[in-house]
């Protein structure tokens, strides 16, 4: 029995799950739990139809125009990749630390809120600044990638929850419904809805091809 406590996958995590001691953080998994390991999967599983898709458009450039779509699709797969390792790293709990610290040793950690709503407001205006610019790149196709943009805003609407990081709004998160968490719904929910996405774009592509293929036989 020993034994079997010793080499469970508890314990061989357990030495790298994510912890703070002193206010000092420690490379590690954190959230080792089943849905953090399932959610995990499904970045990396996102991130790779994401990929597939600007690959898929990079081949047919001759005869899908837009280019820039491969730009799109390969900075939301690096983009989904970062935040699949993050999910487990838990780097925002570094920056934290690193955030505190430097307020205490600058003196100004009793003004640390002003900093906090400067901070959270320039993400929410980078997402913003980012769903408008890309609505706007993609508003030929928008039917296609509607439901990328669905993902967007429920995964910066996750993202920005999360980067607030204040008690209540942890707490609301948290909540169940049905016994799913809220967070739950944002971040999955997000990530299926670019997935989705990924699908209705390769099938869009596979009847271009098709298409440009037809007109090439009759002429």
């Amino acid at each position: 029995m020993f034994l079997i406590n010793l080499i469970s996958p508890h314990n061989i995590l357990q030495p790298i799950w994510a912890i703070i001691v002193n206010d000092n953080w420690q490379p590690s998994i954190g959230d080792p739990s089943f849905m953090g390991w399932v959610t995990v999967g499904i970045y990396f599983i996102t991130a790779f139809l994401c990929s597939w898709c600007a690959w898929r458009t990079f081949q047919l450039l001759s005869i899908y125009r837009f280019h820039h779509y491969y730009w799109l699709w390969l900075g939301f797969s690096i983009c989904l990749i970062i935040l699949g390792i993050n999910k487990q790293l838990d780097l925002q709990s570094w920056f934290t630390i690193v955030g505190k610290n430097l307020a205490i040793s600058q003196g100004w950690y009793l003004q640390r809120r002003y900093i906090q709503v400067a901070f959270i407001s320039g993400i929410a205006f980078l997402f913003i600044a980012c769903f408008f610019y890309l609505s706007k790149l993609v508003k030929k196709d928008w039917k296609i990638f509607r439901l990328t943009f669905f993902g967007f805003l429920f995964l910066s609407s996750f993202i920005l929850i999360r980067a607030s990081s204040f008690h209540h709004i942890d707490q609301l998160i948290g909540l169940q419904i049905v016994g799913f968490r809220l967070n739950w719904f944002l971040e999955i929910g997000g990530l299926l809805c670019i997935s989705l996405s990924c699908f209705n774009y390769l099938s869009h592509l596979q009847r271009l091809k098709i298409k440009s293929q037809t007109k090439i036989d009759n002429e």
